[in-house]
């Protein structure tokens, strides 16, 4: 089983419309949508859920009102202004603890707290696993863990090669969780002032985790300067830029009407896919970047 894992450095830079993409060229493959604080693929691939879940990522304080004297100690501990007089602001809450340690009367006890749901789907192009976070919810990168386990159980099932992986944007604990442990990443950057910027730190991240790194520049020929200042970028790196893909208006009307683009007539943005599509299959195949 090998497992691909899709990055940006930000939202907005195609990243989930290459997973669609792919998700139509692929064979025996699961995906899974780690981007639980905004997942989208769900949109283009329309799943239809076999079997879904609640997410414990945390716990929260419950207090007993016929305990409670609303003594005030509670409210003096918590550092985040998120009890008073006995009454739970939930959104504020950090789930620390230190109210439920320290209140006298023992009214108050941490019980665990449902923060997402996750899923497991069929769609067109095979299944997937992908999750929702709760409303002010932060355990993401737990989430993330979680959609990628699933992801694993499917394959190892259903005898599957590949998981492609929809990571979250940036370089916080989300985008760590779901780049641990893949076999390779493919950084989906973008011709515009923060894409250098972008790409340099998650290639950082990536060599952090000794993941190696596939680059391809989407929507190039907006701004022809910056993407050639991103190919300098990546020759003076050693880094391998592996495609270029066109802008194309029919990639916004593809998605409108809930499909990939390689369901969708725009044979150049289609031509790239392809293209890129069998570097990747050799660079799974061997386990390391080609040079």
């Amino acid at each position: 089983m090998k497992q691909l894992t899709i990055i940006s450095g930000k939202g907005g830079t195609g990243k989930t419309t290459l997973v669609g993409a792919l998700s139509s060229l692929a064979k025996d493959k699961v995906l899974a949508d780690c981007d639980v604080d905004a997942a989208d693929l769900f949109l283009i691939l329309e799943p239809a859920t076999i079997e879904r879940g609640e997410f414990i990522g945390g716990r929260k304080p419950v207090v007993d009102e016929e305990k409670c004297t609303q003594c005030g100690v509670c409210t003096e501990l918590c550092r985040f202004d998120a009890i008073k007089d006995g009454r739970v602001d939930i959104l504020e809450c950090e789930g620390c603890g230190l109210c439920a340690l320290g209140c006298p009367e023992e009214a108050i006890t941490m019980k665990d707290s449902p923060s997402g749901k996750w899923y497991i789907s069929e769609t067109r192009n095979g299944p997937m696993t992908h999750a929702r976070l709760g409303i002010g919810e932060e355990n993401s990168g737990k989430l993330v863990a979680e959609v990628r386990k699933l992801a694993q159980f499917l394959a190892e099932q259903r005898n599957l090669e590949l998981i492609i992986i929809d990571g979250p944007p940036g370089i916080g604990c989300p985008v760590i969780s779901s780049l641990t442990g893949a076999d390779l990443a493919l950084i989906v950057t973008e011709p515009t002032v923060a894409g250098i910027h972008d790409l340099e730190r998650l290639i950082k991240l990536a060599e952090h985790f000794d993941i190696p790194t596939l680059i391809c520049i989407n929507k190039y020929d907006l701004n022809p300067a910056k993407t050639l200042q991103i190919e300098q970028y990546c020759q003076r790196k050693g880094l391998r830029l592996i495609g270029k893909i066109p802008f194309d208006v029919a990639v916004v009307k593809a998605m409108v009407e809930r499909k990939t683009v390689m369901e969708y007539p725009c044979a150049a943005v289609q031509d790239a896919i392809k293209s890129m599509w069998q570097e990747v299959q050799e660079a799974l195949a061997n386990k390391r970047t080609p040079t």
